[in-house]
């Protein structure tokens, strides 16, 4: 099945400086973001006690940190959750070691200003700091050496310039989804981390049928230059990728929309990451290697 005549001939390459352009300013709006703001983390890496809390009632969330008060948690940030307006995520930055006296003290609080029966605890999570701390270090450190292992990979199954440019696309999916976070105010935790792991896969996955390609045609068309063959390569592949982009985004977009706010974090990082990782397939990663043959053949003059 092809939804684009395999002799299309698009001017991806271009457009590569207006790419550069826009991918730049997303990049530069989203880090300036995540420096004024600070990185929203969640209750995994920052360490705490979450309570989610259902009521049968209208309310909001000022109203439940004035009832809440009385037990002088400190500053607890109060947020709705998911779909249901009546529905609201408690976070306490201590943790507790009790956890389940927490969650019943919290109960209490709030049927001395809500009608008994009509407030339902559906969850408590307790982390500590420390451990906390312990898991945002491993999940970085898990970035990392995704992003190195897949150096190596790149590098043995291509060339070293190739590795170059797959890393420095992945790389700005994650930036630019990472910066996407920040403006939303979303929390970064243990599954957005599974998420930016699942966009380096996928995008890679994109790249790596354009590389391929390419390798491909530097045989067949070795009388033309080389961004006619970049060019080339991206065209002959577009249909393939856009078919895959688009039926997986139709599963994510299903998960956003339907999975409910547990899975909503997730699923709008994998919303982003799709998006991005296949822009990036085509304006970046490939662009990067023009860039890489016009330094070389500038400094063999």
């Amino acid at each position: 099945m092809q939804l684009i005549k395999p002799d299309i001939n698009l001017d991806f390459v271009g457009k590569r400086k207006l790419a550069l352009i826009v991918s730049v300013a997303l990049i530069v709006i989203g880090m300036a973001s995540l420096l004024v703001r600070g990185p929203n983390y969640g209750i995994d890496f920052a360490g705490g006690t979450l309570v989610q809390v259902q009521f049968a009632q209208a309310t909001d969330a000022s109203a439940i940190k004035k009832a809440i008060a009385v037990l002088d948690l400190g500053n607890p940030v109060v947020q709705s959750f998911g779909d249901n307006q009546n529905e609201f995520l408690i976070r306490v930055e201590q943790a507790s070691g009790e956890l389940k006296g927490l969650s019943v003290q919290i109960q209490d609080a709030l049927e001395q200003t809500y009608e008994k029966g009509n407030i339902d605890i559906r969850r408590v999570e307790m982390v500590g700091p420390q451990v906390g701390k312990d898991l945002r270090n491993k999940g970085l450190k898990a970035l990392f050496y995704a992003m190195l292992g897949l150096l190596v990979y790149i590098s043995w199954r291509f060339e070293f310039r190739f590795a170059v440019g797959a890393i420095i696309a992945l790389v700005h999916d994650v930036l630019i989804t990472l910066g996407a976070f920040s403006l939303s105010g979303r929390e970064i935790d243990l599954p957005i981390i599974a998420a930016f792991l699942a966009i380096i896969g996928y995008s890679l996955n994109d790249t790596i049928i354009v590389y391929d390609r390419i390798r491909e045609n530097l045989g067949k068309h070795n009388k033309e230059s080389f961004i006619f063959v970049i060019n080339r390569s991206i065209n002959e592949t577009l249909s393939r990728t856009l078919l895959t982009s688009g039926t997986t985004l139709l599963v994510v977009l299903a998960l956003f929309v339907l999975g409910g706010g547990v899975i909503h974090n997730f699923a709008f990082a994998m919303l982003i990451g799709i998006l991005v990782g296949t822009y990036s397939s085509i304006f970046v990663a490939s662009p990067v290697l023009i860039f890489w043959q016009q330094k070389v053949a500038a400094r063999s003059k």
